[in-house]
Parts: structure tokens; C-alpha cells; sequence
């Protein structure tokens, strides 16, 4: 054996660099303080990917999407259960999933979209003390040969660039 594993010998195992995520797996939890609340506070700073803020709501991109377009409504209040908001932020919450969805369907024209939340780390929640929707926008045969073979999703387009033209026409999206 040349290699010094069976995967080098084979020629299995190939790199895919995505130096991006690195902020990600070392920072997620190291941050400090409810990343959605932060991004409200800095909405009028450069780079933010605030899309807009309501009362009671506001819709943000993203940083680590499962999908190009991975749009994130949360409250404006940090809360964190279902059952704790009231009534009004609910409605606020499901209203403003739809204006994501017209959104993302008048930029990227997906031809699907799956939509969630994530309540509890055990269910998922990378952020369990801020309720936040998930609106992911889906395309036939977005799932490829990277995610079945090598564990890895590849994202087309850079989330700056996204952000500029979907806040370019959120604001023709009631």
C-alpha cells in the first residue's frame, strides 16, 4: 500500500474545501447571545442578512443553509416555545413565511419548498432559545451525488450576492 489508508490506495477519498463553514464549527456555540437578536441589532450594518423587519417579525438569511436561498422568520421578541407567543406573532410568523416563499419564488423560482421549525435541540434546533421558521426553497435533483457519496451539500452562489437581490425585490412582496 503507497497510501497511508485503504481510501488513499483507492483513490476514494478526495477534499472538497469549504473554508466558510470553519466559522460555523468553531464559533456556533462560542458566539455568545442569540445570533437572531444580534442580526437585529446590526440590520443597518454592511454584510447583514436582515431582509426586512416587521413589528412583530423579521425574515434573514441563512448563514449556513441546507439550500441556496435558506431563509430563516423569526419573532422580534427572543422567545423561545410555540406556546409562549402570542397570538398576533403568530399570525405574524405564518404571514411572513408566505412573503418569504413569494419572495424566493420570484428570484430563484424554485419548484418546491420545505418549510419547519425546529423546537428543542433535540428536534434539530441549532438555536433552541429563539423560535425561528425555516423556508428552504427546493429544485427536482437538488439532492446530487455530493450528499449521497460524500456527506457534503454544495451551495451555488454566494449568500452576499443572494441577499442583494433578494432585498431588491422584498420590498415588491406583501
Amino acid at each position: 500500500m503507497v497510501g497511508d489508508t485503504v481510501y488513499e490506495e483507492l483513490d476514494l477519498l478526495k477534499n472538497l474545501w469549504a473554508p466558510w463553514r470553519m466559522s460555523y464549527v468553531t464559533d456556533v456555540d462560542a458566539e455568545g447571545g442569540c445570533f437572531l437578536c444580534k442580526a437585529l441589532q446590526e440590520m443597518d450594518q454592511e454584510g447583514c442578512l436582515v431582509l426586512w423587519r416587521s413589528e412583530l417579525t423579521f425574515c434573514i438569511i441563512n448563514r449556513y443553509p441546507y439550500n441556496n436561498g435558506h431563509l430563516l422568520v423569526a419573532t422580534t421578541r427572543h422567545v423561545a416555545q410555540v406556546e409562549k407567543l402570542s397570538p398576533e406573532e403568530m399570525t405574524a410568523i405564518m404571514s411572513d413565511t408566505v412573503r418569504a416563499q413569494k419572495l424566493l419564488t420570484k428570484v430563484m423560482h424554485p419548484q418546491g419548498f420545505n418549510w419547519g421549525l425546529n423546537v428543542g435541540r433535540a428536534a434539530g434546533a441549532g438555536l433552541v432559545d429563539h423560535l425561528h421558521m425555516h423556508i428552504v426553497p427546493r429544485w427536482s435533483g437538488d439532492t446530487n451525488f455530493m450528499a449521497v457519496f460524500a456527506d457534503v451539500k454544495v451551495i451555488p452562489q454566494a449568500l452576499e450576492d443572494l441577499c442583494s437581490r433578494l432585498k431588491r425585490e422584498a420590498e415588491t412582496i406583501t
